[in-house]
């Protein structure tokens, strides 16, 4: 079994990735068996710019997923470069939790980049209004949910609600296809997931000595 422990920066991904992480379990790794835990929300600018506030919540993460578990951090790149900040935070977080497998994933430019990806999987859901005129790169809009409002008639994107309910809905092909960060997501997923599953399966695997003795 591997433990994920998310570190998040909105009310809405605390409960909307671990709808979609669930989802990516499913979808890549159906044979493994993966327990999603509750997130840690932080302030991203204190825990980004405050090591203190860094270091307690990556101990605190650490100790939620356990020794075998997996740490999680995503945030919305916004105006950041998704690679260079990225790298920067992992190398961080792995000196101070370097026993833990560790992720970081920017959503490019936010998370709900990815429901534009997928937006005529939307189609009806909510008041969600498609029109493939008005496609664009889900990863360019600097307002990732104006352009997601702007689709919904007669009512505002809510990131505690529709977040979540978009999160179980998307086509995750298509966010995969035409997201460059969400295949980064799926990317991190399968790297820690199968290799978990390939350390369990050795560990149930009997030794040539044990085998002779018994």
């Amino acid at each position: 079994m591997l433990n994920v422990t998310a570190i998040v920066e909105g009310d809405g991904e605390v409960i909307a990735l671990p709808i979609l992480l669930r989802r990516l379990n499913q979808w890549l790794t159906p044979k493994v068996y993966v327990d999603v835990g509750y997130p840690i929300r932080v302030r991203r600018d204190r825990f980004l710019n405050k090591e203190d506030e860094f270091r307690r919540h990556l101990s605190l993460a650490a100790n939620k997923c356990g020794d075998e578990g997996w740490i999680l951090i995503l945030f919305d790149a916004d105006d950041d470069c998704p690679a260079e900040l990225g790298q920067e935070i992992l190398a961080r977080a792995q000196r101070i939790a370097p026993h833990r497998k560790i992720s970081v994933v920017l959503a490019n430019r936010e998370y709900e980049a990815w429901f534009i990806a997928a937006a005529e999987s939307l189609q009806g859901s909510r008041g969600f209004n498609y029109d493939p005129a008005k496609a664009v790169d889900p990863e360019r809009p600097r307002d990732a949910k104006g352009w997601i409002e702007a689709c919904m008639a007669n009512r505002s994107y809510g990131e505690t609600t529709d977040q979540p309910a978009f999160s179980a809905q998307i086509d995750l092909q298509l966010a995969f296809d035409r997201s460059r960060s969400f295949r980064k997501l799926c990317s991190e997923w399968n790297k820690w997931s199968l290799i978990n599953e390939i350390a369990r399966e050795h560990a149930q695997t009997p030794t040539a000595q044990q085998s002779i003795g018994e």
